[in-house]
């Protein structure tokens, strides 16, 4: 049996759970509603408070989806109850970032602006202090669509091993390398 998926989910009491007959689970709470497309061989029950996936068969493919199933249903019930925040940090001279609505302005040291149009179940915000590194953080209900929108910004330039400058989540450690050592 899956470790992971033969977890039950407690839901809080400020969450409802439906599941429809062609199996789209509907997650709704205090923050907003998400649904969750699970597959037609998973089951998925709510037994006395809480969210209970089972598997039909021991086949390698449904061993496989029981786990991922039961993750991305307790991903939206944290989700819709108390939401999902990262945070990535801007390392180098001149890096900036700012936010305009839906649009988040960063400046990485090209010759150029990059303008990012952010979906509209995330937000940002754009902190920059004197003598600190901009920070930008975003928030949302939905933990994977979060997830690919800060890869999506960390990648635009991503944390190079010899300076350590480029775009990383706050507190993420940097692998760092030594630079080239002048012959005597």
């Amino acid at each position: 049996m899956s470790r992971i998926g033969k977890l039950p989910i407690t839901l809080p009491d400020n969450v409802q759970i439906e599941v429809s007959n062609d199996n789209n689970v509907t997650v709704k709470g205090p923050k907003g509603t998400l649904v969750v497309p699970v597959d037609r061989d998973i089951n998925v029950a709510t037994e006395d408070g809480q969210l209970v996936v089972t598997r039909p068969t021991e086949q390698k493919r449904h061993k496989a989806m029981h786990g991922l199933y039961r993750s991305l249903l307790n991903n939206a019930v944290s989700g819709v109850s108390n939401g999902v925040e990262a945070k990535l940090e801007l390392v180098g001279v001149g890096y900036k970032a700012a936010v305009a609505g839906t649009t988040l302005e960063l400046s990485l040291g090209y010759s150029h602006n990059i303008f990012l149009a952010l979906p509209a179940e995330v937000t940002a915000t754009a902190v920059t202090e004197k003598g600190k590194n901009p920070i930008v953080t975003l928030t949302s209900i939905d933990k994977q669509l979060l997830g690919q929108v800060a890869a999506k910004i960390r990648s635009l330039r991503k944390v190079e091993p010899y300076k350590g400058k480029g775009v990383r989540f706050v507190g993420e450690q940097i692998r760092r390398k030594a630079g080239k050592t002048a012959s005597k």
